[in-house]
């Protein structure tokens, strides 16, 4: 069936094509009798405006990009259903764009999203596309960064505190006893993996426990890498008796294992996982994991994108978003060991990096 145009509609009010469009743009510009003739033939016809063709006159949309890497990350998940939300609530419309962390996909997925015109784009960046998210800011359509950061463009930027989460989730385990204590983590290449590793090691450091490069395996936010780390961890001569699980989607994976071998959490060992996910306090036992405020995280970046449209932009800034451990039933004290703990401890949530702040690029840690 042809779509209806604006030609079919100022025929069928008998006016000129530049009249329909001047009162169905509500300009005005004609008489009351002319105007009321003018939407009734549109709403007669089931008229709706391109709004493609108009972007291409305007330069203008009401579409905002969202570019992540799966929907399986609640984090991610939390992303895209609050921008949905929060962007429709001020007349724009969300185009959602799944990558899979490669880079390829991320190329074509801005591309897309350049054609269409976008009014601004929130990526979570594999940090390979550089020159096309700088190319769109220069151009005039704002980039917010969200998760991770792309090193090598000067770009706006909201994160969670990753480096106080992974310091302070290392350290809830320390003072459970726990000394060797394995860590599954993104790779050293990204945001979030960088920091979760620095954040560890710091912990071990300042408590005096020697570095032990066999406890830390790398790889991407999947749960394949999980099931890996899991078997190489515990097929060590000696095996932790905590695992930190720093990514949410190799949770998965670690889990399997655990069960497969038939350990029994936390009597056998001890898990801890990061971002939070409805799921984990219904496992059992409850998961305890570090809250990478990810609903927070979501509603800043909202906010920026809001922001930039309206042109409030002082240079590349940096956002960071609090963390907070939430300690359930998954960690318990190492049986022989001296770890001193209250129950006030265990009972409560400890609120890491409580706030949000700002600051430019170049002050932040990479």
């Amino acid at each position: 069936m042809k779509a209806v145009t604006l030609r079919d509609v100022a025929e069928a009010a008998n006016v000129s094509i530049a009249t329909a469009s001047r009162v169905l743009a509500g300009k005005g510009l004609a008489g009351p009798e002319t105007q009321i003739r003018i939407r009734e033939a549109a709403e007669r016809l089931s008229y709706r405006p391109n709004k493609f063709a108009q972007s291409l006159k305007t330069r203008q949309t009401q579409l905002i990009g969202v570019v992540i890497h799966n929907l399986e990350n609640a984090s991610f998940r939390t992303i895209a259903a609050v921008m949905q939300s929060r962007m429709r609530e001020a007349g724009y419309q969300v185009m959602l764009c799944i990558t899979g962390d490669d880079a390829e996909q991320e190329r074509d997925a801005i591309s897309t999203l350049t054609d269409y015109n976008v009014s601004a784009v929130v990526v979570v960046p594999t940090g390979l596309n550089s020159d096309l998210l700088t190319r769109l800011e220069k151009g005039g359509i704002p980039v917010v960064c969200v998760v991770r950061r792309d090193p090598s463009a000067a770009l706006e930027t909201v994160l969670s505190a990753d480096v106080d989460g992974a310091f302070e989730g290392t350290r809830h385990l320390l003072s459970f006893g726990h000394r060797r204590i394995g860590l599954v983590v993104g790779r050293r290449a990204t945001t979030s993996g960088s920091e979760r590793r620095a954040g560890y090691v710091r912990a071990l450091d300042e408590a005096g426990v020697p570095f032990d490069p066999d406890l830390i395996v790398e790889g991407p936010y999947l749960p394949q890498t999980g099931i890996a780390a899991a078997n190489a961890l515990l097929d060590l001569a000696s095996p932790p008796t905590a695992i930190f699980i720093a990514n949410h989607e190799s949770a998965l994976g670690v889990m399997r294992v655990v069960s497969e071998r038939g350990l029994i959490v936390p009597d056998d060992l001890s898990l801890l996982c990061y971002e939070d996910s409805p799921w984990f306090q219904w496992q059992r036992p409850a998961l305890s994991v570090v809250d990478s405020g990810a609903d927070a995280l979501a509603n800043l970046t909202a906010d920026r994108v809001l922001q930039r449209i309206e042109g409030a932009h002082n240079g590349a800034v940096e956002y960071r978003v609090g963390q907070r451990v939430l300690t359930r039933a998954s960690c318990r004290v190492l049986p022989g060991s001296h770890a001193t703990l209250n129950n006030r401890h265990l009972a409560t949530e400890a609120t890491l990096s409580a706030g949000t702040s700002a600051r430019t690029s170049a002050q932040s840690s990479s």
